[in-house]
């Protein structure tokens, strides 16, 4: 009741003092600060790129390209209801458009749905996510999945045989990027190796350690040729299963060049991962979302279009995925100033980064 009385009194003086404005008086040009926000939802804060380079990355973009734009952030934390939760939150908050990288794609449509009805533009970032988004900015994930799998075969090398058992730890099926990286790395290992154990890890390092425990148990350590992990924070948890198993010198694929991926690549524990650069992603993502806050075109920005899991066909964005391994990691992520040699070559890496040329 006390909310009612006090937005009655504030509409009177708005009135009041709305009479007395200047026109083109910024003061009374626009009632609420909420007239230019943005909001920004990512899903997990387990991989470490969220918090560290999408977050910030894409809040400068906005900052730089509307000066009184502002942006509005929540992590899901890997929760699915959490996320929903969020997206109720920053329709609460009065957000004209929404930047949402989906927990889980199909969950979450209902919310977005709900986030349209209420005049908000939707722009779906790194994921595909389900419902009537209108715009959609992220990697060539099926490029992302056979990155991988090349990347996973020349490092078999003469070993890359039909009957060389490859183990096969994928994303999370929430993730419809999940999906594109499998059937990327199909693609490419298909007929080529024998994929004799294949599960999902969830994204997780825990699961995925117990999963690469079991792919052990069922195969025998000295069967493993090679394994296939979807991403660099699982293939942590799959580095040292193989190592508490005496397995060492086989191929471990990855994604994202977190830093200790890289430094697992330097060290030998790990043989690749797929570089997708967080700035031009974020960026893409923020100019998206200003273009769509000022009712500006897109169209020369979403040259794409692909279809989500709900049948949308959605205006797309795909930048340019990179395979990094030990030779490149110079000409990638250093020379990108994602990390400094220092950064990757800590007292634990130091031999194994001399022995690599980058010190």
């Amino acid at each position: 009741m006390r909310r009612v009385v006090i937005g009655t009194a504030a509409v009177s003086m708005a009135l009041s003092m709305a009479a007395c404005g200047k026109a083109g008086d910024k003061s009374s040009d626009s009632s609420s600060s909420d007239n230019k926000t943005i909001g920004l939802l990512l899903p997990d804060s387990v991989t470490t790129r969220y918090e560290k380079f999408d977050h910030p990355l894409f809040d400068a973009k906005v900052k730089a390209l509307c000066s009184d734009c502002k942006v509005e952030y929540a992590n899901a934390a890997g929760d699915a209801a959490k996320q929903a939760q969020q997206v109720s939150s920053m329709i609460t908050k009065g957000v004209k458009v929404l930047v949402i990288s989906a927990q889980d794609s199909a969950a979450i449509k209902s919310s977005i749905q709900t986030a349209v009805d209420k005049g908000i533009k939707v722009v779906a970032y790194d994921r595909l996510a389900q419902g009537p988004v209108s715009a959609y900015v992220s990697f060539d994930n099926v490029k992302v999945g056979e990155l991988q799998g090349q990347a996973l075969l020349d490092s078999l090398g003469s070993k890359a045989t039909t009957k060389s058992k490859v183990v096969m730890i994928n994303g999370d099926d929430a993730d419809p990027n999940a999906g594109q990286f499998k059937k990327g790395a199909h693609n490419v290992l298909d007929g080529k190796v024998d994929i004799a154990y294949e599960q999902s890890g969830l994204w997780k390092d825990t699961v995925a350690a117990q999963k690469m425990s079991a792919a052990i148990t069922q195969l025998g350590a000295k069967k493993i040729a090679g394994v296939y992990s979807a991403n660099d924070g699982m293939a942590g948890g799959i580095a040292n299963t193989l190592k508490g198993a005496g397995i060492a010198g086989i191929p471990l694929t990855g994604q994202d060049a977190e830093l200790a991926g890289i430094q697992r690549i330097v060290a030998g524990t790990q043989s690749s991962t797929v570089y997708k650069a967080f700035k031009p992603e974020a960026d893409a993502a923020a100019q998206l979302a200003v273009n769509l806050l000022e009712g500006k075109s897109i169209k020369d920005l979403a040259t794409q279009t692909l279809t989500s899991g709900s049948g949308t066909k959605v205006p797309s964005q795909l930048l340019t995925p990179v395979s990094v391994t030990k030779a490149n990691i110079k000409d990638t992520v250093i020379a990108d100033k994602l990390y400094t040699v220092a950064d990757i070559c800590t007292s634990e890496y130091a031999k194994a980064c001399k022995a690599a040329g980058l010190q």
